[in-house]
């Protein structure tokens, strides 16, 4: 039997399953009629242990004269319990696909019964105007809240990549509508519109009874840069590669390997084994350089220095590895179609080994001393609980869902490259709190370690790339998957014609951790909502202030970043108490 074929035939048994097709082997696409797409979604999610990975809108008028969506599920099963795991020879990816009429832009919600999909579907509307019917957040999600009416970005015919509509008069401006609890007595505690520990903004609103967080909502996407309208029918392949890597200044690598992957394996593209080796290793290098920022910074915005300063003292060495293997600090410019631009020499690969035993030994003992220090871990213990079932409904991915007990990674469900050669674990941690997160980091530094050192010793020779001889097909599509330090990594390409993309759907990991955060906020303190958003370990750009609002008596105090930062270390002074 092929993979997924059981998983069609469960489908079959309650819903008419319109086509089926495979590109590659392990990524299958079932059509089914729009009606039967919130059931079809839900049977694969909750029935047969999916988590929705990303859904991709799609303007196809120009192929079939519809609309299309694209669910993309990842078949590994529901994980809640030891053994509740689907077999390694039956996972797959299984995408649920439908059309809609350009006359009726009209969908039923998935989220109603899959609440993992909301901000795929808010996106839809933004995006291409696609309406989910019955969506219980509709509000704008990538759009600024000034963005014209009608004007739907990713449509073939609405823009191109260099149209600016006309900003709106600062007077005029609509505000956003941010979701606020009833009751009396409830503060109101913006916290940004930058964030004060990390480099990308965005706009949190705290909703704090006394000292204690009673919910939260946010808004972000203010750093859209329209990179997927950019990419489409303009860029060839390796110059995707580069702006893949882009999206992010600390996992670009995890972005280009994906893109560049979607795009080989629609074409059944198999590039050398020393080139796969080398990809890996550079994507374990991204996660030794980004899980050390993570822990300092989770340590440095509790107060503790010291541990701060030691942990980037390694994380330099690991800034040096990447120079060995890429030629550069950062392992950007090196992904191309067939492979990787740049190949090590032996030396390189001796000095490598060298400094992985110094990042390795020097690692356990400032561990150690952070364990040692029952101030630092009674901060992070308890705090930004993510429940189990919030996870299992949202699909969380990276050390955010596996602090909470789920066995998910993209290098164990969905092997790719030279990693089904080696020997590694997947560290999980049942805390479900910052504490449980930031332990898994440190045990994923040690399985990288242990990765990269293995690919070392196992390189195989050859070459590090190859021409691509095959033209591509108009039309074909697959996805491409890795594991970024973050978590999953999804990008989807459908290739056009004259060796162009005809649309590349970019979904970066924190995308899918953003829409449980607010329960991870419930019941927390106000000094403890930056370390709960540093353990996630999103993207912003600092900022110097928050203003914190008394809804009631209409009260306000602007805090300095160092007020802020003072209570967040301390818990003393409360910046509340005498407003």
């Amino acid at each position: 039997m092929k993979v997924g074929q059981n998983f069609i035939d469960k489908v079959k048994e309650t819903i008419a399953i319109r086509d089926v097709y495979r590109q590659p082997e392990d990524q299958i696409t079932i059509t089914v009629d729009r009606n039967d797409l919130p059931e079809t979604v839900r049977i694969l999610y909750y029935d047969l242990g999916g988590w929705l990975s990303t859904m991709i809108p799609n303007d196809e008028r120009q192929l079939n004269g519809n609309y299309a969506l694209y669910y993309v599920l990842s078949m590994e099963g529901n994980k809640m319990f030891e053994g509740d795991e689907l077999p390694q020879d039956q996972k797959c990816w299984i995408t649920v696909k439908t059309y809609l009429p350009a006359s009726d832009l009209t969908y039923p919600s998935v989220t109603l019964k899959v609440p993992a999909a909301v901000w795929y579907e808010r996106e839809a509307y933004d995006m291409f105007g696609l309406t989910a019917v019955g969506l219980p957040d509709p509000r704008r999600l990538m759009v600024s809240d000034d963005w014209p009416e009608g004007l739907f970005p990713l449509r073939k015919d609405s823009m191109d990549y260099r149209h600016r509509p006309d900003p709106v008069d600062h007077k005029d401006e609509p505000d956003y509508e941010f979701m606020k609890p009833k009751g009396a007595g409830v503060l109101d505690v913006p916290l940004g519109p930058l964030h004060i520990t990390s480099d990308e903004p965005g706009h949190f609103r705290l909703y704090c009874d006394g000292d204690t967080i009673i919910d939260a909502d946010y808004r972000l996407f203010y750093q859209h840069r329209g990179m997927e309208k950019l990419a489409e029918n303009r860029m060839n392949y390796d110059q995707m590669g580069y702006l893949a890597e882009r999206v992010c200044g600390i996992c670009g690598y995890a972005h280009a390997i994906a893109c560049i992957e979607s795009a080989e394996k629609a074409i059944g593209l198999e590039i050398p084994l020393r080139a796969q080796a080398m990809r890996v290793i550079c994507l374990e290098i991204e996660r030794l350089h980004s899980h050390l920022l993570n822990i300092g910074l989770a340590c440095e915005v509790t107060g503790n220095m010291n541990a701060f300063m030691h942990i980037f003292r390694i994380r330099e060495f690991s800034m040096e590895l990447a120079q060995l293997v890429t030629g550069g600090r950062k392992t950007y410019g090196n992904v191309v179609m067939g492979g990787l631009r740049r190949d090590m020499t032996g030396k390189e690969i001796k000095k490598s080994l060298e400094l992985l035993k110094t990042i390795e030994t020097q690692l356990d003992e400032v561990w150690d001393a952070v364990m040692d220090d029952k101030n630092q871990v009674a901060r992070w213990k308890g705090v930004g609980i993510l429940d189990k079932q919030v996870a299992r409904d949202f699909s969380p991915v990276g050390p955010n869902v596996r602090g909470s007990g789920f066995k998910r990674d993209s290098r164990y469900d969905h092997p790719y490259d030279f990693l089904d050669q080696l020997d590694f674990k997947i560290p999980t941690e049942d805390g479900c709190d910052v504490f449980a997160r930031e332990s898994v980091r440190y045990k994923e530094l040690v399985e990288s370690i242990s990765i990269i050192r293995q690919c070392f010793e196992m390189m195989p020779g050859g070459q590090t790339i190859i021409t691509p001889q095959t033209m591509i097909k108009p039309e074909a599509y697959a996805l491409g998957n890795d594991e970024a330090p973050r978590g999953e990594n999804i990008h989807w390409i459908m290739h056009g014609n004259a060796q162009k993309v005809y649309r590349w759907r970019c979904r970066a990991a924190t995308y899918n951790n953003w829409p449980s955060l607010r329960f991870q906020f419930r019941g927390n303190t106000i000094a403890d909502a930056a370390l709960i958003v540093c353990s996630l370990d999103p993207c912003f750009s600092c900022t110097e202030r928050v203003t914190i609002v008394d809804v009631n008596s209409k009260k306000t105090k602007v805090l300095t970043q160092k007020d802020l930062k003072r209570y967040s270390q301390s818990l003393k002074s409360h910046p509340l108490k005498n407003m």
